[in-house]
């Protein structure tokens, strides 16, 4: 059985006219190792959605033979037991696996071979429709009620034969549905585009630089959803009366703004989804609150901080307000907190930073990117520094003193910016 808990860092000292306060909130999962079965005998259903357009035959067809070597190595790693499917992307979506429209397989010796003979054979032609490739998925996975439900999507393209429209539409009838792992393989896709699926379905995004590196990605993605075994998980806020949300942020493992994804309680009460967990997890939100000014002296809760894991609803903590006029009280500052607004800033400055670069503009590039250099220093971001450094020459991490380089890889700039929502942990002591 998996346990969770809700732990509030703050600094619940306000300064005497102060109205805002700001908390991070650490959720973890205990209980049922990585291999255990889904609680309340859920079905685990796994979909891998492959890009089969004409692209995937470029570089002499290392791409589709990477991305068919890549979904079997994902199959092979498949939980005996787990639902799956395999759709193939173009400018429509068809059933690889099981071959009939509508159906899924269960994981076992035999559909696991039958599923990579069939994979083995498919062949890249078509475009490229991302919506509907999301749209099939959700078919097959609104056939399977009170499940885990999981799907990695591959893309090597622009979403081109489809309006953005209808791109976002086909996301907007998802949420909720799927988590969904998307995975740009070399440079020629959008990341604005899979940003936008997986930030709306609770999963990542991130580059795959060349076919080679695609089979390692699938496996390890496979694998942690192997690993999920509560499927519905949400953050319960409560606020008084007079008081406002102004937003709610995921910021570890990754930055993830989580605000407007609020489904109604009650009109005191929101609920923000968490996707799925597996049964040792940590993560941490920021929550800032605006709330009415009391006098010096005064008491009052903040926010009442609940989880709702499968609907049932789990003891609270609490984020409190005391005004004082004790400076050493009001300006003291939380660690949690100030950590990841440095990260949160850190992710604003490569965002800025790449844009003046490709806007031309390199007196903003350099001082937005020797920023971010100098924030992951101090942050101790070891990973973000490395693929700063891809893109500009570091003279000296702890000013931020930094020089564009004169040619950069796209796909290091690429790289940079789709990961630079990743976030390290507040070394807790």
């Amino acid at each position: 059985m998996t346990d969770f808990r809700a732990e509030v860092f703050q600094n619940e000292y306000l300064h005497e006219g102060a109205d805002t306060l700001d908390a991070v909130v650490t959720v973890t999962s205990t209980g049922g190792g990585a291999s255990a079965a889904p609680d309340l005998g859920r079905n685990r259903v796994e979909i891998i959605v492959i890009d089969c357009s004409g692209s995937m035959n470029e570089d002499g067809g290392a791409k589709i033979r990477a991305a068919r070597q890549a979904t079997m190595a994902a199959i092979d790693t498949l939980a005996d037991g787990t639902l799956f499917a395999v759709i193939a992307g173009v400018d429509g979506a068809y059933a690889l696996y099981p071959a009939k429209a509508g159906e899924v397989a269960r994981a076992n010796p035999n559909t696991k071979a039958e599923a990579k003979g069939v994979v083995a054979q498919v062949r890249a032609k078509g475009g490229t429709a991302i919506g509907s490739w999301l749209l099939a998925a959700g078919g097959l996975f609104n056939t399977i009620p009170d499940s885990i439900n999981h799907c990695i999507l591959l893309t090597d393209g622009k979403n081109q034969s489809e309006s953005d429209r209808v791109l976002n539409d086909a996301i907007a009838s998802c949420v909720g549905l799927f988590q969904c792992d998307a995975r740009g393989l070399g440079t020629d896709w959008n990341i604005d585009e899979l940003r936008r699926v997986s930030s709306s379905l609770l999963g990542t995004v991130d580059i795959i630089p060349s076919p080679d590196q695609m089979e390692a990605e699938f496996r390890a993605l496979t694998a942690n959803a192997m690993t999920k075994q509560v499927g519905d998980v949400a953050l319960r806020l409560w606020t008084p009366q007079g008081s406002q949300l102004q937003f709610v942020k995921q910021v570890a493992p990754t930055i993830d703004d989580l605000t407007a994804k609020a489904a109604p309680v009650n009109p005191l009460t929101n609920d923000y989804p968490l996707g799925a967990w597996s049964g040792d997890e940590s993560r941490d939100y920021h929550i800032r609150i605006r709330i009415p000014v009391g006098a010096v002296g005064d008491e009052r809760l903040g926010a009442r901080v609940m989880l709702a894991v499968d609907g049932v609803e789990q003891p609270s903590a609490l984020v409190r307000a005391i005004w004082t006029n004790d400076e050493a009280l009001s300006t003291r500052i939380n660690r949690e907190v100030a950590h990841y607004t440095g990260q949160a800033e850190l992710a604003d400055a490569i965002a800025d930073g790449l844009a003046a670069r490709d806007a031309g503009d390199a007196d903003g590039a350099t001082l937005k990117l020797g920023k971010a250099v100098k924030l992951a220093h101090e942050a101790g971001n070891g990973d973000t520094v490395k693929l700063l450094e891809k893109v500009v020459d570091v003279e000296d991490p702890a000013t931020g003193t930094v020089r564009l380089k004169r040619q950069v890889e796209q796909a290091d700039a690429m790289a940079l910016d789709v990961r630079s929502t990743r976030t390290v942990r507040v070394n807790k002591k």
